[in-house]
């Protein structure tokens, strides 16, 4: 077997083994619901900020690379404001955060990193991470608030005007609470690791090698942190109740969104590793961070979990497989 082929074997150490073991663990009772929650935090607020300060500090900022992650944003932005219209049909705003954050987030820095690294080494990988840090703003950003607007809005009852509040002080649970809350939480803590690393970097303090090696092990630790929750929340019978909702996220996964992306990019640049990789990252399916931020602001977590199912069944039977024969 080469080298290429055995890179393959990311993909179950990485993805498959975590998620096998937190089913596991849910079956067997082995682990509470409360420290999974306490997993997800932990993965969200320590393991994103210090895997986002060590990579933006190495960060090339150079102008040739700075189109990358501008162009970036569009790998979510497109399908967000797809999304944004075929959340319409739902009228539970719980089904709308869950079925909005399936569609906008793909499985860019886990599954799509492994497979770019599978076909083009470090350049592949490198390319990944540009746009999944992109990724990563647009969660803090778009995803986290409008999850938390979601969840607001479907348990918020409106006070009786016989109780109005008195004062005109920053009150738990007031409008300008929620609006400061919505956007200023722990869960953006990663945030000030993009700017450490940038500020870093702008500084030009060099990142010590010796941190190399732990980035490489972060990355593979955030993985298991991130896909055994995932594996832990699985319920396929009520999951199984929610695949009607999501399969038109198939389509926009894999064929609306790469066609996008194609189009698009050849127009912009011609590296032809930096297209094929391009490629690879749209048609990543849904992404574990769908699960995780659905969790955490109590939206139909089921949702999420159907969609991931259904597409990263659908992206490594048949998706990538293709792709790794055409593209090789």
């Amino acid at each position: 077997m080469d080298e290429q082929n055995l890179r393959l074997l990311y993909v179950l150490t990485d993805l498959v083994a975590p998620l096998m073991a937190g089913y596991f663990l849910k079956q067997k009772h082995i682990i509470s619901d409360r420290n999974i929650n306490k997993l997800i935090r932990f993965n969200v607020v320590g393991v994103y900020t210090l895997l986002s300060l060590l990579s933006f500090w190495v960060l090339p900022l150079n102008r040739e690379l700075a189109l990358i992650p501008l162009y970036g944003f569009l790998f979510i932005l497109f399908p967000g404001a797809i999304g944004l219209v075929l959340i319409r049909r739902f009228r539970n705003y719980l089904d709308k955060g869950a079925y909005l954050a399936s569609a906008m987030l793909a499985n860019i820095g886990t599954l799509g990193g492994v497979c770019a690294f599978i076909l083009y080494n470090e350049q592949g990988f490198a390319y990944a991470q540009l746009i999944g840090t992109c990724q990563n703003i647009m969660l803090v950003l778009l995803v986290f608030p409008f999850a938390q607007y979601c969840y607001m809005k479907q348990h918020r009852e409106p006070a009786p005007e016989t109780e109005k509040p008195s004062g005109k002080g920053l009150r738990k649970g007031s409008r300008r609470w929620d609006f400061i809350h919505m956007f200023f939480s722990w869960n953006q803590l990663s945030l000030v690791g993009m700017l450490a690393g940038l500020l870093l970097h702008g500084l030009g303090i060099e990142r010590p090698q010796s941190l190399a090696p732990l980035f490489q092990s972060l990355v593979h630790f955030g993985a298991w942190t991130a896909m055994l929750p995932v594996g832990f929340l699985i319920d396929f019978s009520r999951a199984r109740r929610y695949l009607k909702y999501v399969l038109d996220l198939a389509a926009l996964r894999f064929l609306i969104v790469p066609a996008f992306i194609y189009i698009t990019s050849r127009l912009v640049f011609d590296d032809q590793v930096l297209l094929s990789t391009f490629l690879i990252l749209a048609t990543t399916p849904t992404a574990i961070n769908a699960v995780l931020a659905s969790r955490l602001y109590q939206l139909r977590v089921d949702l999420a979990i159907s969609s991931f199912i259904m597409t990263t069944a659908l992206y490594l039977l048949l998706v990538f497989p293709a792709l790794f024969f055409l593209l090789r």
